[in-house]
């Protein structure tokens, strides 16, 4: 495909997705198809000569569009509401063409500090204390990651390494091996599942918080578990306390959980996956309030404020960390 006939490809496939937007709803939400189905109706092994753009177009009708389950239709009321947007489409196709991979300053100057300005931005909207702020007066900062599930592990990560380090320089005899067997990290019993295989890939015992009559963590749970898990000689170190759980949307109890965790010096990690963006509206806010207890905080983006979903180089799910 030259420049001449990618010009004339992508006006088409501009059309084709708009002609797709504006008549999503009369396609059918949920597929009726059976598991495997798509198999059978593609070729088992690479094409040796490429296909026409008509063609695929016409194999994407065929094939792929009636094994799709359309997020963006006004009857899809599963999981969570997923964002886009045509500013977001065409932001997502120049981030496509410039392709830079912004994995540190030189790689690309203005990719790694637009992402800067726009976590502070973010942080800013969200009212976010001025520590979770890269900013002068600030001192942590905002990355963006694919999903919420990477970066509950990022935070479990951070967290052990300070532990393991706090640990060692009390007691330089003390091995990783011998600090991890006995780290635990806790959250609600209400909390997403990437919470716990956070845990299994951090390789750290998880322990669930039974919540209360409205689905929240409590202060006195956590604080009895803590006292039980210390007796039995273990090392609670890390706590997720989630602000609009998946299945409910209720909200952990941050006012009791977070000085429990900065006077036990345990890393608290706010999951706002779900609720996140709502608490830029100033009726919302105050369901925000005790954030300045956490280490780390993230919220999803891509679920309300009409950012396309996954790693394509626009904010979709910022982790403020406080430095400490």
């Amino acid at each position: 495909m030259n420049t001449s006939e990618f010009r004339r490809r992508g006006k088409e496939m501009v059309d084709y997705v708009a002609n797709y937007m504006e008549g999503i709803e009369g396609r059918q939400v949920y597929p009726d198809v059976e598991p495997g189905y798509l198999r059978p109706l593609i070729p088992d092994s690479a094409p040796q000569e490429p296909d026409t753009f008509e063609d695929i177009i016409n194999d994407i009708e065929k094939i792929i569009m009636p094994g799709v389950t359309h997020w963006h239709s006004p009857y899809f009321f599963a999981y969570f509401p997923t964002a886009s947007s045509y500013p977001a489409m065409l932001a997502d196709m120049l981030c496509g063409a410039i392709g830079c991979i912004g994995f540190s300053w030189a790689a690309s100057p203005a990719c790694t500090e637009l992402e800067t300005v726009m976590m502070d931005w973010l942080g800013k909207m969200l009212e976010l204390p001025k520590a979770f702020l890269t900013e002068k007066a600030g001192e942590g900062g905002g990355v963006i990651q694919g999903s919420a599930s990477e970066a509950t592990l990022v935070a479990l990560l951070a967290a052990r390494t300070k532990v393991i380090h706090r640990l060692q320089a009390a007691s330089p005899e003390l091995t990783q091996a011998a600090i991890m067997e006995k780290l635990v990290a806790y959250s609600s019993d209400q909390a997403h599942s990437s919470v716990e295989r956070a845990g299994l890939i951090g390789g750290v015992k998880l322990k669930a918080i039974p919540s209360d009559g409205n689905f929240a963590m409590r202060a006195s749970a956590l604080q009895e578990a803590l006292e039980r898990d210390r007796a039995a000689g273990l090392i609670p170190f890390f706590v997720v306390a989630t602000l609009g759980t998946t299945t409910c949307c209720s909200f952990d109890n941050l006012l009791e959980v977070g000085p429990i965790c900065n006077k036990e010096d345990m890393w608290l990690h706010v999951d706002a996956a779900y609720a996140g963006s709502a608490f830029i509206c100033p009726e919302f806010r105050h369901l925000l309030n005790g954030v300045e207890f956490a280490d780390s905080f993230n919220f999803n983006p891509h679920k309300w404020l009409l950012v396309n979903f996954d790693c394509s180089k626009t904010c979709l799910v910022s982790v403020m960390v406080r430095r400490s």
